[in-house]
């Protein structure tokens, strides 16, 4: 058996007001994840549990993005986190803060037979 791509799903989050790229991060995921209810698994006689999934997520700042708290947000499976350049830092007109957008791709993968 081999890992096949099954799904991706995209999402966009955002910190208003706090810089915070976990928090744009977290919110781009749950956007991705939260419009869906992934039935893929059971139907291939598969647990959610045997879900492998890798989440891309890109905002200007990679560094700043807490991996292990994008990858709490999963509710099942086995995760990856990898975080690119990407997404948009805003500005406000002060120049004192920033808004941060982040974009996300998670892509779930199941073993399956090679057809």
């Amino acid at each position: 058996m081999a890992l096949k791509r099954m799904i991706v799903e995209l999402g966009m989050g955002t910190d208003l007001r706090g810089s915070d790229y976990t928090k744009a991060a977290v919110r781009a995921l749950k956007d991705a994840l939260w419009h869906n209810s992934l039935t893929i698994a059971p139907a291939l006689g598969k647990a959610p549990e045997d879900m492998h999934v890798r989440v891309l997520v890109g905002v200007p700042k990679p560094t700043l993005v807490d991996r292990a708290a994008v990858a709490a947000v999963l509710p099942y499976g086995t995760r990856e986190v990898d975080v690119v350049e990407g997404g948009l830092e805003i500005m406000n007109d002060d120049g004192t803060n920033l808004t941060v957008i982040a974009n996300v791709a998670a892509v779930v993968y199941l073993n399956v037979e090679n057809a």
